[in-house]
């Protein structure tokens, strides 16, 4: 580790101003509203990591990151196109941009700056192609858009989720023929998620964040079953479609909305829920993606942890009872109460386990974790599981990273199982190079054969082996 300042802490800040607080970590909303700081009577044993286990896959000394792209303004997504060498690449003013092996086309695949909101969180934040693509060529893509006139005045803007028609060139949308699917009134700015993703089942999975500002609590979030802490969405299944994964049918599209209800959704038939939710208790799942049948899903934490969760139909992931595995305070963020809930009462869902991260790493803000003794970082950006050939030894290991990138990405072994929780971690150091030129994390991307991709600083890199 480095004397001093660290890098990572320096582009803690430099990151907050680049990106508006993207993730939800570094946002204007979440930094000063505490009422309290840290206590130093705190117990501090309340605030150490879980259990580790030893990581002993043999993982490449290094690994590189060959540019694919650069030069564009925040790219937050990227599709690959079947069965072609076309990619589509979001940013997230609003561009879709068309990528092959000519290089970046001029003309983008759809400019939608016009339609989209900025500020804060807002932007352009998912893209995927339907599983039929290559016969029906329907996109679906994931913005921020306008406050909605029958939406209340004080909220900031509006969730949408909307379906596009890709021209038989592949590089051409007609605005036109945008269907709206879905439209969430949001309150903040902040806390949006936006990944979007079709699951080996066929259906769209949709991230939606607690609804912004900070720990859960704001006065439009609805009051929940956890006493200690008031508020929110989190917790919420009655109120809004905020803080959890949706799961939509789009080819079974019901009269009365722009989608259909998968029928076996965890909330179908129960009085007084959304049946659109597939897991909830979550606070700002920015990235996912599914391995086979496993969903990970990277959710960016308050103040004092990161980590990603293995999803499973019907899961309650904690927020904002808990933060990562730990019990959480909305009073003052910075202390760990000694004990909380392990699971809902009975009269809410029938009673459910509220269930830990399989990953968890500390947030660089964590003021009883010792930052030089532990890989730590500001928001967590979730990956894939590697299933390509370029680097043989990370195969059937999940990558992911941070937004403050440090000079590495971090790997985990996956025991899908769920026997033995946290999984191992360790950091995957980048090269030399890569180091000194890559700062901030958005995304990352996976193709046909499994590769991985990365996205931040503007541009598009192939995960590669150190030559």
């Amino acid at each position: 580790m480095d004397n001093g300042p660290s890098r990572r802490m320096v582009l803690q800040v430099l990151g907050a101003g680049a990106v508006g607080g993207l993730a939800g970590c570094t946002d204007a909303l979440d930094a000063g509203d505490d009422e309290t700081d840290a206590d130093d009577e705190t117990d501090t044993r309340l605030n150490q990591f879980s259990e580790q286990r030893e990581f002993d896959a043999d993982i490449p000394e290094t690994v590189a990151l060959e540019p694919i792209v650069d030069g564009l303004e925040m790219p937050t997504a990227i599709a690959f196109v079947p069965d072609s060498d076309v990619r589509y690449i979001v940013t997230r003013p609003g561009l879709i941009h068309v990528h092959d092996d000519k290089g970046l086309a001029e003309e983008p695949l759809l400019d939608y700056r016009g339609r989209v909101e900025l500020g804060g969180e807002r932007g352009m934040l998912g893209i995927a192609l339907h599983p039929e693509f290559g016969d029906t060529r329907r996109l679906f893509v994931r913005y921020s858009g306008a406050l909605g006139e029958d939406m209340p005045e004080e909220y900031s803007h509006t969730f949408v989720l909307s379906e596009f028609e890709v021209g038989e060139d592949l590089r051409t949308v007609d605005p036109n023929t945008e269907r709206v699917v879905l439209e969430i009134p949001q309150p903040h700015e902040n806390h949006n998620a936006g990944d979007i993703t079709f699951g080996p089942d066929g259906y769209l999975y949709v991230t939606s964040g607690d609804g912004g500002a900070a720990k859960d609590l704001a006065p439009d979030h609805p009051s929940d079953w956890y006493e200690e802490n008031e508020g929110g969405n989190g917790q919420d299944t009655s109120e809004f479609l905020l803080g959890g994964i949706l799961r939509l049918d789009v080819d079974d599209v019901d009269d009365e909305q722009g989608y259909g209800i998968p029928s076996d959704n965890p909330l179908v038939g129960e009085e007084a829920h959304h049946d659109e939710y597939y897991a909830w208790g979550m606070r700002n799942p920015w990235r996912f993606s599914f391995d086979g049948d496993d969903l990970y899903v990277g959710d960016v934490g308050q103040a004092q942890w990161e980590w990603v969760n293995l999803v499973e139909k019907g899961g309650n992931y904690g927020w904002n009872v808990k933060e990562g595995s730990h019990c959480f305070d909305a009073s003052d963020r910075y202390n760990t109460p000694e004990t909380c809930p392990d699971e809902t009462p009975e009269d809410v869902r029938g009673g459910e386990t509220l269930i830990d991260p399989v990953i968890e790493y500390p947030n660089n803000r964590n003021q009883y974790i010792d930052t030089d003794e532990f890989e730590t970082g500001i928001a967590v950006m979730g990956g894939y599981v590697y299933r390509g050939s370029a680097i043989p030894a990370l195969d059937g290991l999940y990558v992911f990273g941070d937004m403050a990138v440090d000079g590495r990405l971090f790997v985990a072994v996956p025991d899908t199982d769920g026997t033995d929780v946290p999984w191992p971690m360790a950091p995957l150091s980048l090269s030399a190079e890569a180091s000194e030129t890559f700062g901030e994390l958005i995304g990352f991307g996976r193709d046909e054969e499994g590769e991985l991709y990365v996205l931040g600083d503007g541009g598009v890199y192939r995960l590669t082996p150190t030559s």
